[in-house]
This record gives C-alpha cells, sequence and structure tokens, in this order.
C-alpha cells in the first residue's frame, strides 16, 4: 500500500469501528471489547509505519475536490509532514492504552459500549485534525471531538456533576468556536483557499495578508477554547467528573491537544502579527502560573491534574508565541505520554482509596504498598511533570524555556522583546510551582499517616499493564531530543545551561519547599475523616470514581468555603495541606477556588442570561399568550351569545323579527322627519 492509502486507513478504521460499535454493541455484548480495541490499536500500528516512510522527509500530500463551492474550493486533503506524523503516533499510542485500560476499568458498566464507541469516534476525529491538508475537513474533526467531549464527559449523567460538567465543556468550547470559524472564513477569503499550504505561502509571501491580527485573535479564542487556555479554561477541572480513561484521552493526545497543533500548523499567520504573539505569550503566561497556583490548592487529585494540563498546555502556547514551533511539539509529545500516565495511574488509586480527596489519603497509610503498579509509575510521570533530568519532561520544557531565551537574546527574528520576556520568566516561576504541586500530590496520595487503607481488592491486570507501556515513553522519550530535529524542522531542542540550571534549579527549590511544610503538617493527620471514603470494598473501579466524584464537595467541600466546615472534614483538610503553608491562608482560599473566575463568569453573564430568560417567559406567557388566548376567546363568547339566541322557538323569531321591524319602521320615521323639519 502507498502512505497516503495508509494514511487514509489511519482516521477511518477507529470510525468504523464506533459505527460498528453503535450499531451492534447492544446486540452483540461479546464484539464490544474487540470493536474497541482492534481498529484502534491497527491504526496506531498504521501510523507507525506511515511515521516511518515519512521519515521527516518532504511532506507527502494528495488532495481531491469535495464539491464544487462556486467560490473557495473545499478539498479533502492530506498532509504528512514530520509533525503530522509523530502527533498521529502519539494519538493512536494513547488512544490504544485508554481503549485496553477501558476494559478493565468499566468492564461492567452498562453503558461501555456506547462509550467505547465514542472513544472511537473521538480518536478518529483527532487523526482528521493531524492529517487534514484543508481547514474545513480540520473543523469537521475539530467539531466532532466537541461533540463526543459532551457525551464523554457526561458519561455517568445520573449524577449532577457530571451532567453539569458536559454541559459547561460543551458551552464554553462552543463559546471559543464561533470566532474560530469567522477567523476561518476570513483566512480562506484573503488566501483564496481553505488548502493550508496554500494559507502558508499567501502569509508568508511578499503582499501578505490583508487582516493578519484580526484573523489571528479570532483563531485565538477557538484555541483557547479547545486547548483550556486562559480565560475559557475554565471546563477543563469540571470536566475530571468523566471517568478516568477519558480524562486520559481529552487531556493528553486528543482535544486540549488539538488548538495546540492548529496553532503550530498556522504559526506563520500568528508570526504575521507582532500584536498577536504578544496576545498569545500574555495568555499563555497567565495560563502557566495561575493554573500552577490553582493546582497548588485542590483536593481533588484529578483536578489537580487537570489544571496541571492547563499550565502544561500554557508552555506549548508559550512556545509558540516566540516562534519555537519545534519546542512546543516536542512538549506536546513528551505531555501526552506523562499525562497520560498519571490519569490513568490516578484511576487506579481513586480505586485503592476509594476517595479522590488528597485530603483523605493524607489519613491513610499504607496505600503505596496497596497499588505499588500505580505508586512507581505516577511517580516517575510526576518527576517527568516536575521536569527533573533524566526524565523527558525535562528535555521538551527545557526546549521551551531554551526557545524563549533565545527569543530574549535576539537570535530569533520577528519576536517582540515582551512576548519573549514575558514567555520566559512565566516559564521559570511556573517551573517552581509545578514542582512544588507535583510533590504535594505524591506525599498526600502515597504517604499518609493513619489506619490502613480500605481493601478494594486487587485492580484488573489489564490496568497495571498499561501503565508500564506508557512509562517507557516517560522515562526514555527525552532521549530523542537528538532526532526530533529532523522530524520537526532542523531547529536543536537541546537544552541551554542558562535555563536548564535555573529551571532545574528552581524545580528542586519547589519540591524541598513542599516537603518542608508537608512535614510540618504531617503529624496532623490522624485518621480518616467521617465520609472520606464514597465507595464500597469491592466496588468496580468505574464505580468507586462516580460514588467519590458525585460525593466529595459534600463530605470536603472547597477549599474556599468556609461553611464547609459544618461537614467536620475541611478545617483538618485544609490544615494538614502544605499547600496552605506554601501560599498562605488567603491565597489559598482563592486559588482553590480557581481564582474565582467561574464567580465572575456567572455574575457577568450567566445571571444576566438567566434574568434575560426569566424576563423573556413572563412576557412570553403574560403578555404574548394573554394576546393568544384573548384572539380565541372574543370568538368564543360572541358564539356563545349567537347560541343564546338560537333556541329553536319559531315565536321567538317572529317576535324578534317584528320587534326588529318595528324598530326600523320608528328609526325612519325618526329619521324623515328631523330632514322634512332641517
Amino acid at each position: 500500500m502507498t502512505t497516503t492509502t495508509l494514511a487514509v486507513l489511519v482516521p477511518l478504521l477507529p470510525f468504523l469501528g464506533a459505527v460498528a460499535g453503535l450499531l451492534f454493541g447492544r446486540r452483540s455484548p461479546g464484539m464490544v471489547q474487540p470493536l474497541a480495541v482492534l481498529p484502534t490499536v491497527t491504526a496506531a500500528v498504521l501510523a507507525a509505519v506511515v511515521a516511518a516512510r515519512q521519515g521527516g522527509d518532504e511532506p507527502v500530500t494528495a488532495a481531491t475536490e469535495l464539491t464544487p463551492t462556486g467560490s473557495v474550493p473545499i478539498d479533502l486533503a492530506l498532509h504528512l509532514d514530520g509533525m503530522a506524523v509523530l502527533v498521529a503516533v502519539l494519538v493512536g499510542v494513547v488512544a490504544s492504552c485508554v481503549q485496553i485500560y477501558s476494559t478493565g476499568y468499566l468492564r461492567n458498566d452498562r453503558r461501555y459500549s456506547s462509550y467505547a464507541a465514542l472513544v472511537s469516534l473521538f480518536t478518529a476525529a483527532m487523526f482528521l485534525v493531524v492529517y487534514s491538508g484543508d481547514l474545513m475537513v480540520l473543523l469537521v474533526g475539530w467539531e466532532i471531538m466537541g461533540i463526543c467531549s459532551y457525551f464523554l464527559v457526561g458519561h455517568y449523567w445520573d449524577t449532577e456533576v457530571a451532567r453539569a460538567a458536559s454541559l459547561k465543556a460543551f458551552l464554553v468550547t462552543k463559546l471559543g468556536d464561533v470566532p474560530f470559524l469567522f477567523g476561518i472564513f476570513a483566512l480562506a477569503a484573503e488566501a483564496g483557499t481553505f488548502r493550508i499550504d496554500g494559507i502558508l505561502n499567501a502569509a508568508v509571501s511578499g503582499d501578505g495578508l490583508a487582516h493578519p491580527t484580526l484573523i489571528a485573535l479570532l483563531l485565538l479564542a477557538g484555541v483557547a477554547g479547545k486547548s483550556a487556555q486562559f480565560p475559557l479554561h475554565t471546563w477543563l477541572p469540571d470536566a475530571m467528573a468523566g471517568p478516568t480513561p477519558v480524562s486520559a484521552l481529552i487531556h493528553a493526545a486528543t482535544m486540549v491537544a488539538a488548538g495546540v497543533y492548529v496553532v503550530a500548523r498556522l504559526l506563520p499567520v500568528f508570526a504575521a502579527s507582532a500584536a498577536a504573539l504578544v496576545v498569545l505569550a500574555v495568555l499563555a503566561a497567565v495560563t502557566m502560573v495561575g493554573s500552577a497556583l490553582a493546582a497548588l490548592a485542590q483536593d481533588d487529585i484529578k483536578r489537580v491534574l487537570a489544571y496541571s494540563t492547563v499550565g502544561q498546555l500554557g508552555y506549548m502556547t508559550g512556545a509558540l508565541a516566540v516562534g519555537a514551533r519545534d519546542a512546543a511539539v516536542f512538549h506536546l509529545l513528551s505531555h501526552g505520554a506523562f499525562k497520560a500516565l498519571l490519569f490513568l495511574a490516578a484511576g487506579v488509586v481513586i480505586h485503592a482509596a476509594g476517595t479522590n480527596s488528597l485530603a483523605a489519603m493524607a489519613r491513610m497509610g499504607g496505600l503505596r504498598t496497596r497499588v505499588p503498579d500505580a505508586y512507581w509509575t505516577m511517580s516517575v510521570a510526576l518527576l517527568a511533570l516536575a521536569a527533573i533530568p533524566p526524565f523527558a519532561g525535562f528535555f521538551s520544557k527545557e526546549a521551551v524555556l531554551g526557545g524563549a531565551e533565545h527569543a530574549v537574546t535576539g537570535d530569533t527574528e520577528g519576536i517582540p522583546a515582551a512576548a519573549a520576556w514575558t514567555v520566559l520568566v512565566a516559564g521559570l516561576a511556573a517551573a517552581l510551582l509545578t514542582a512544588a504541586y507535583a510533590a504535594r500530590l505524591w506525599l498526600l496520595a502515597f504517604h499518609g499517616r493513619g489506619e490502613p487503607a480500605p481493601d478494594h481488592g486487587r485492580q484488573p491486570v489489564v490496568m497495571n499493564a498499561v501503565l508500564w507501556v506508557l512509562l517507557v515513553p516517560t522515562a526514555a522519550f527525552g532521549l530523542t531530543v537528538w532526532r526530533l530535529p529532523d522530524w520537526l524542522g532542523d531547529h536543536s531542542l537541546t537544552p541551554t545551561l542558562a535555563t536548564a540550571v535555573l529551571g532545574t534549579g528552581l524545580a528542586l527549590v519547589g519540591m524541598m519547599a513542599t516537603y518542608a511544610a508537608w512535614k510540618q503538617t504531617a503529624g496532623l493527620a490522624a485518621r480518616v475523616p467521617v465520609g472520606a471514603v464514597a465507595a464500597h470494598p469491592g466496588a468496580e473501579p468505574a464505580l468507586t470514581e462516580a460514588e467519590a466524584a458525585a460525593t466529595h464537595e459534600e463530605v470536603y467541600g472547597r477549599p474556599s468555603d468556609e461553611g464547609a466546615a459544618a461537614s467536620g472534614a475541611a478545617p483538618d483538610g485544609t490544615a494538614t495541606d502544605p499547600g496552605r503553608i506554601l501560599l498562605g491562608p488567603a491565597l489559598y482560599r482563592h486559588a482553590g477556588s480557581g481564582f474565582h473566575v467561574d464567580a465572575l463568569y456567572a455574575a457577568l453573564f450567566v445571571r444576566p442570561v438567566r434574568a434575560a430568560a426569566r424576563l423573556v417567559r413572563f412576557l412570553d406567557r403574560e403578555v404574548v399568550e394573554t394576546y393568544v388566548r384573548g384572539a380565541g376567546t372574543t370568538p368564543r363568547l360572541l358564539g356563545a351569545a349567537v347560541r343564546r339566541a338560537q333556541t329553536g322557538n319559531v315565536q321567538s323569531y317572529l317576535s324578534a323579527l317584528l320587534g326588529g321591524a318595528l324598530v326600523l319602521a320608528v328609526a325612519v320615521v325618526v329619521a324623515t322627519t328631523s330632514v322634512t323639519g332641517g
């Protein structure tokens, strides 16, 4: 087969698996797992073959016109360059691991067939985004991922938290997709094509684009929504209400990665506007630092990882803001491996502990011996997240910081100094905070003191096996730093001495400060709080997570909820949290609530919209319906009056006729007399 044919099969196989799963999953339960796993694994293998054939050489392209439009044509186009084929391999590997992990995690879930089909469709949509050479075809995959995320985040739809999270994810991402769509139209109108290679040629040509700043900002709105960047980041932490494998897929290789990938693919369009680069840098800096502070104050283990994803995506967009596309893609690949491992390991930990609360885990002894596979693999993944050498996260994060350093020193042309300094300073600050919250999670989850954790039985073997598979790229992917430039653009990704020393030093300082704060508070962890264990012993992993997510805030509240003290757990939970010492009580409270961004949006948008809706409902019921009811009531009353006159009595009719004639006669006489007298 040709490379083009293999590339077409990569998104087609999981799509066909999704269709077959939706059609036959209920009728043939025994076919659900093969239909979920085999097409995705095969697609991952084919993606690897495509990558090997492409080999970082000249891009492979193929296109056919979908339909005549009369103006700008829309083509079904493939564009296979080094970046596309490597990201496709990441998507295939992570999606395969998620599908395999899910066979154990949701093995007895009554909605597993639809879940597996949606995961396959999600995967196919991301493959389409990665391989597409036409923006309109890319948009199809972009929107399919949005609707799949809605259904998958709301998988536990019988819980209020999942329903609210799925709706919020859909609405916030759609809010960004509207300007994104207008940006695509404007870009195609100026370039005369939806083809990505044609758009890039127009962006770097002598004439360039007429309105690059406007187009870049419109596109950036969609990217901020999809990749959960400030100010459209609020949906991602709440999306943790979905199953853990879904979180791993969204955070590591599909939805949130799509926005970064699109900016990387269209970077010359953004580079044509200095203002757009500055805006991108500022948003990246706010996202990096703000999300790291929020992660340091979260009690839910998955919300910590969610805010971590927001921050790491900020590193990627920061690298793009300073023109370091290769570094951004390198960190995208590295982050995909260790973040998938972190989430899947968190699923094992939640099942073993019976709760997703770090405050509860801090009061459980022996949890690390109960889940040794998750303990060791998650420890390595957290070191990678904290950018400790020699793990993958160190090399990719230092590539980002090195790219910012090159922009500061003027080695990268066309990058505003304000953007370069903003990314560099924020990146170093985030390195300190990232290491701090990574160490906090590790200490609270695995080194608790108190009664032994409840025994929920051994996790399925397949879940632990996947963790060890993902450990390989988490630990060793950084060694590709000397080969990746051949695939991504011949720009060196080797760490520079200054940023490597500064970044690693700050990370070690953050870890040591967290350890010192933990030692100060660890003595307070003496017992498991009442209601901490939400699931029943022996429950399925998915059931454990669903119950833990549904009851977490009822038991612990949020760090910003002073009234949660009524549960008897929240005050102790914050008192034993080293994050409270590191941030201070005031900042800890604000960071725990995400700096009240949700409350701000509720005041500015949600409440006015609801008030307008109530006004419209009042007007509809009390004004419009009044006229509608009146239009029906008036004829009814007239009909009732006429009906009373229709008695069927002939004498009554004759009397009325004579009376009417008499009245008419009198009227005629009076009228005649008046005329004659005048």
